[in-house]
């Protein structure tokens, strides 16, 4: 089946892109045709410096590359190496209606957090779909936060196939078991937005300043805890393994065992899973031709199909274009 999903470059990684999205989708290069890009468009709904946006989309590149993701097996890009998605947008917008753009909440979160309410923010579940629809994909992964997404994709989908005719492939929402919302150091979903992560790709000693930061409550080292309760065991069941998590839970019951014990084991572990990806990544760094040329070829390989696409789109729709 072919898989696509897209990530912001709108700041530094983060232990909640990696648990929540990136693990899983190199999970699925092994077997599935996978469309990965990264959606520099979408970025500058929040982010609008020339240099910050280059740095992070970068950065983002090289994440994906130190761990794990095989170029040769998934077609990764950049979403604006691939002009026909807004050309298919703007398509799309005219089929949308308006209720469906006033009725998505992440239009509301985002204000609500402080982002300018431009045009771009309200009609970016728009240019979601054209991101989506253009390959025509069978499953995109996502949260269980983010499903609302994918339904109203499949409602322009519908739209678009009803109004003109059957061009498009519904897709899926893959939603993951394992993940649900990884907290931050204060408790919160980490999020940039929220300023409260713990970063892939910084050092062990920063690493360790944001961990030993999370925030817990005052409970006495010698009284029991509710292990479900704790924001640093619920970082811990993600990154250690079943029978070190079915130890910490216990000692917690029994009492006896502090917050600063389990955040410092959640150090190690984080130093011991992302030491080499760190080690690849800094390489990367040192070689951005590299980088370019896996972007380059899999923007080549990405706007094949888009184009194939927006032929069928612009045969149904009745646009037509002078052949060179």
């Amino acid at each position: 089946m072919r898989v696509l999903s897209g990530i912001q470059p709108s700041g530094r990684l983060h232990l909640g892109n990696y648990f929540g999205a990136m693990r899983p989708q190199i999970e699925l290069q092994a077997e599935h045709d996978c469309f990965y890009f990264i959606a520099n468009y979408h970025a500058l709904t929040s982010l609008q410096d020339r240099g910050l946006l280059e740095q992070f989309t970068r950065e983002v590149a090289m994440g994906y590359l130190a761990l794990g993701l095989d170029p040769r097996r998934t077609v990764f890009f950049r979403q604006s190496d691939v002009p026909e998605v807004t050309e298919l947008s703007w398509i799309l917008s005219c089929v949308t209606p308006m209720g469906l753009l006033q009725r998505c909440h992440s239009y509301k979160d985002k204000i609500a957090q402080g982002i300018s309410p431009s045009h771009g923010l309200f009609a970016y579940p728009v240019l979601q779909a054209a991101d989506i629809l253009i390959y025509k994909p069978n499953l995109v992964p996502v949260g269980q936060d983010q499903k609302q997404h994918i339904e109203v994709t499949q409602d322009i989908q519908t739209k678009f196939n009803q109004t003109y005719a059957e061009v498009f492939v519904r897709p899926e929402p893959l939603i993951g078991s394992e993940v649900a919302v990884v907290p931050g150091v204060d408790g919160r979903k980490m999020s940039k937005s929220y300023d409260n992560t713990i970063e892939l790709f910084c050092t062990p000693k920063q690493a360790r300043k944001r961990i030993m930061s999370m925030l817990t409550d005052s409970t006495p080292v010698e009284a029991p805890k509710d292990p479900a309760k704790c924001n640093v065991l619920a970082l811990l069941r993600l990154i250690a393994s079943r029978e070190e998590v079915a130890d910490w839970e216990e000692r917690y019951r029994r009492g006896g065992t502090g917050y600063g014990e389990a955040k410092k084991r959640l150090h190690e572990l984080y130093v011991e899973i992302l030491g080499p990806a760190q080690e690849r990544y800094n390489a990367l760094a040192q070689n951005p031709d590299e980088i370019e040329d896996i972007l380059a070829d899999g923007g080549r390989r990405a706007r094949a199909v888009a184009m194939q696409t927006m032929e069928e789109v612009r045969t149904a729709c009745g646009i037509i274009s002078t052949k060179k």
